[in-house]
């Protein structure tokens, strides 16, 4: 079990798929340098960021899914460890988002649906929900979509959303991290801490 978190009353959390931006993300957030790199699974344990001014974390957790050179039962025991931290400290979230990649999300979902196999993606989001955590589902790298709007409308329905995105602007954030386009994601972050009465960690997003 991850072990090193500050001892913080709140919390917005970031989860995701390894190599889909969250450590881009989070250092366009903060302004502090996490390592990232071309190889999925650089972050192995989490990174966190606080300020003790205001009783507050942000959290990059690990990615999920394949890691290169990493073997599969240490995956698995990443993404367990994952879902323990989720689950311990959910009633310190006052948001969960979840980092996905604009362009391959869908086809990633797509590919890993079966009768018996819900894609981490979908299983992470409607996890997050069910433990009671606004969830913000960030949409990364999109100056790579063309089809912007037709491939958010089908992230969605994959998530259990109907159609059109543009109704669900607090749950689904087109972004692009790496050029500093995170407006939609703080705007909805901003709704889910002001629901809370946080409007005083604003100045975070």
């Amino acid at each position: 079990m991850f072990e090193n978190r500050p001892n913080c009353a709140h919390e917005v959390v970031f989860v995701g798929r390894s190599n889909v931006g969250k450590s881009t993300l989070m250092r366009e957030i903060t302004g502090h340098s996490f390592d990232t790199g071309g190889k999925p699974g650089v972050t192995r344990e989490p990174n966190h960021y606080d300020w003790s001014a205001h009783d507050f974390v942000v959290t990059d957790l690990p990615g999920f899914g394949f890691m290169s050179g990493v073997e599969a039962d240490r995956r698995e025991a990443i993404k367990d460890d994952i879902v323990a931290y989720l689950e311990e400290y959910a009633d310190n979230f006052l948001a969960a988002v979840l980092v996905v990649d604009g362009k391959s999300a869908v086809d990633i979902i797509d590919r890993h649906t079966t009768e018996d196999e819900v894609p981490y993606d979908v299983e992470m989001f409607h996890f997050l929900r069910e433990l009671g955590v606004p969830t913000v589902v960030a949409v990364n790298k999109m100056d790579k979509v063309d089809d912007r709007d037709e491939r958010l409308d089908d992230l969605c329905d994959r998530l259990g959303l109907h159609p059109p995105w543009q109704q669900w602007q607090d749950i689904v954030a087109p972004i692009t991290a790496k050029q500093g386009r995170i407006n939609a994601l703080n705007e909805a972050l901003r709704d889910h801490l002001h629901a809370q009465n946080h409007d005083e960690l604003f100045q975070y997003f």
